[in-house]
C-alpha cells in the first residue's frame, strides 16, 4: 500500500503539483583557488633557485568590481555538478584537469555579490607549473600567477562565561607584474563545551573582488593544515625531484625554515630513491627522488 502524507497525497501526486517557483533559489558558482609553486631566476649558477607558492588570478573585464582581481570561476551550468563545474574551470583556464583537487567550503554570505543571491562551492588545485597553460576566459581582462605572502600579525584572546574567543588578523599579500593586491583578514575561533565555531571577516581589502580574499585565506590555512599530516605538497611538484627541492616547498607554504633532518625524517615514509641524478653544472649532482605509491613500478 503506497503511503500518504498528511494533505492525503501520494509521492506522485505530490510531484506532480510541487511548484519549484515557490522558493527562491540562489545561483551558485565554482570557485577555484589553483596553487603553484615556481622558482625564481638565480644569477648564481651555484646558488639554488628560490621557490615561490603562487596562485592564479583573473582580472574582471566586466561588471561589477570592473578591473579588479578575483579568483577564476564561474556559474555552475544545468546538469551539472558543482565538482564538474571546477574541472571544467581549471581546465579552461590552465590547460589542465587531471590535478589535485578539493572542496574546501561554501561561502553564502548574504550580499556576497551585488547581482544577485549566488552560493560559491570553492574548490583548491594544485597544479605542477610545468604542466600549466594560462590563458584567460572570454569574461576576463587578464590572467597572472601572483606570489602570496599570508602572515599572522595580531591575535588575543577574549574569555567569557563557559568559554573564550581567540581572534587572529593575518595580512594577505599578493604580487605579480599586474598588481599588487592587499587585505586583512580575521579568523575568530569561537570555543566553548559544547562546540568550537570558526568564522573569517574582511577587515580591509585593495584590489580582490567579491569576498575572494576570505577565500583564498581558507584556502591557505586548509593547504598549511594538511602539509603537516599528508603528502599533499607532492601534488607540487614534477614526477622526479631531490629532497631539497620538496624541502623548499614546504618551507613556502608554510612560510617558515625547517631543519634539514627533522624534514627528512617526517617525509621518509612518502617518498622512494631512484637510481636518477641531478646534472645542472656547477651543483655536486644530487639523488632524484619520486612520490612513493602503493603498487608503483
Amino acid at each position: 500500500m503506497e503511503r500518504l502524507d498528511s494533505n492525503g497525497l501520494t509521492e506522485r501526486e505530490f510531484m506532480e503539483q510541487y511548484k519549484p517557483g515557490d522558493y527562491e533559489r540562489p545561483s551558485v558558482a565554482a570557485d577555484m583557488v589553483i596553487f603553484t609553486v615556481t622558482q625564481t631566476e638565480e644569477g648564481n649558477y651555484r646558488k639554488l633557485p628560490e621557490k615561490e607558492l603562487r596562485l592564479l588570478l583573473i582580472q574582471r573585464g566586466g561588471h561589477p568590481f570592473l578591473g579588479q582581481w578575483a579568483l577564476p570561476g564561474g556559474f555552475v551550468r544545468p546538469h551539472e555538478s558543482t565538482e564538474e563545474a571546477a574541472v571544467r574551470e581549471l581546465r579552461e583556464e590552465t590547460g589542465v584537469d587531471n590535478v589535485y583537487l578539493e572542496q574546501l567550503y561554501t561561502f553564502s554570505d548574504i550580499g556576497r555579490d551585488p547581482r544577485t543571491w549566488v552560493m560559491s562551492c570553492s574548490y583548491m588545485a594544485l597544479v605542477n607549473s610545468e604542466k600549466l597553460e594560462l590563458k584567460a576566459g572570454d569574461d576576463a581582462a587578464n590572467a597572472a600567477w601572483f606570489k602570496v605572502s599570508y602572515r599572522l600579525i595580531r591575535e588575543q584572546k577574549e574569555f567569557f562565561e563557559g568559554g573564550y574567543a581567540r581572534t587572529l588578523q593575518y595580512e594577505l599579500l599578493l604580487s605579480s607584474d599586474y598588481a599588487e593586491l592587499t587585505a586583512m583578514v580575521e579568523r575568530t575561533d569561537t570555543v566553548t563545551e559544547a562546540a568550537t565555531k570558526t568564522a573569517y571577516s574582511i577587515v580591509s581589502n585593495d584590489g580582490l573582488a567579491f569576498d575572494h580574499a576570505k577565500i583564498i585565506a581558507y584556502a591557505i590555512e586548509r593547504l598549511r593544515g594538511k602539509v603537516n599530516y599528508t603528502d599533499i605538497a607532492l601534488h607540487l611538484m614534477p614526477k622526479l625531484f631531490t629532497l631539497t627541492e620538496l624541502q623548499q616547498v614546504y618551507e613556502v607554504i608554510l612560510d617558515k625554515e625547517l631543519l634539514k633532518a627533522a624534514f627528512r625524517r617526517k617525509i621518509a615514509d612518502i617518498v622512494t630513491e631512484t637510481d636518477h641524478y641531478t646534472e645542472n653544472s656547477g651543483h655536486r649532482p644530487s639523488r632524484l627522488y619520486r612520490r612513493k605509491m602503493e603498487g608503483f613500478q
